[in-house]
């Protein structure tokens, strides 16, 4: 039975402090929470030949599920607090979380602010198998990557998630973490220590998600919590209003939900995903024309008086 994770965020904090004290890397380690068979960690070499290996974690099929799911997670960019909802994954879908370099268990140590970088290091996440679709999804700091990964590889992604995408703008909790992580840049984990250097120096690189956003040809869906107090659901209505794109953008907005939509019941974020993915077209039907048999008309009989 898996463990309850604490919640928000002091579970942030906590995590980090406590894998520095103990000298791990991952922050809550699945093979201890389900079956490799079940949930499974994976390595994998970095797109654009930059020759790091990222990790991320992944649910194994033994046979190509028709969609699969990618993820590219915030700051800090920990794979883990998705286990849960890859364990609930139904079989005819697969889904793959990624530790983003420069964080848990992915190169490389040091810190990688450019987010068009890490856009081709994990590219390789969106290759699929013959007759799969990918569904890439981008949550918090991911989403501008995400954003940048759909635009490079167009005939690679089928639909693009923004989850609680943070463009640019804090809400009241994100800037007092990151006002408190400047003063003590110098003594907090790595991993909080990239988290705020990173989103501090995100937005002078957003106008490259803008116009990546602008040449979208694939249908993208925006799911956000209106009590999100990292990322306001305002900032990120705004940024897609002054965003003009190929096709409207389908806008969910989840009442009630605060920015951590993963650290929950996994049951209504599956849901949400599940309604990014169009139903399956039903089979056409032929149908041969009807062939009508005539029968030959009897001859005229011609009477004589």
């Amino acid at each position: 039975m898996p463990h309850k994770r604490p919640k928000g965020v002091l579970s942030v904090g906590w995590a980090c402090f406590a894998c520095a004290a103990t000298g791990r890397t991952e922050h809550v380690p699945t093979s201890d929470d389900y079956p490799d068979t079940v949930v499974r960690r994976i390595r994998f070499d970095a797109g654009g030949g930059l020759g790091w290996k990222l990790s991320a974690i992944t649910t194994p099929r033994t046979k190509p599920a028709p969609w699969k799911i990618v993820v590219v997670t915030g700051a800090p960019s920990w794979a883990e607090y998705w286990a849960p909802a890859l364990a609930a994954l139904p079989q005819d879908r697969e889904m793959i979380v990624v530790d983003r370099p420069g964080y848990a268990s992915s190169e490389p140590i040091e810190y990688v602010g450019d987010i068009a970088v890490q856009a081709r290091a994990l590219a390789p996440l969106l290759d699929a198998r013959p007759g799969q679709k990918v569904l890439l999804v981008g949550q918090s700091y991911g989403a501008a990557i995400a954003a940048l990964m759909a635009s490079n590889n167009p005939r690679k992604v089928a639909g693009l998630v923004l989850l609680s995408g943070y463009f640019g703008e804090s809400g009241p909790t994100a800037r007092w973490l990151l006002d408190m992580g400047a003063k003590l840049l110098k003594v907090i984990p790595r991993d909080l220590r990239h988290a705020v250097i990173e989103v501090t120096n995100q937005p002078g690189q957003l106008d490259g998600v803008r116009a990546a956003l602008a040449r979208m040809r694939v249908p993208v869906h925006v799911i956000h919590g209106d009590k999100d107090d990292f990322a306001p659901i305002e900032i990120a209505e705004r940024v897609l209003a002054e965003t003009r794109t190929r096709r409207p953008i389908r806008f969910e907005r989840v009442p009630g939900a605060n920015h951590f939509l993963n650290d929950g019941p996994v049951e209504p974020l599956l849901a949400a995903l599940e309604g990014c993915i169009p139903a399956p077209r039903p089979l056409l039907r032929l149908r041969l024309p009807t062939l009508t048999w005539f029968k030959p008309k009897p001859p005229r009989t011609t009477v004589h008086a």
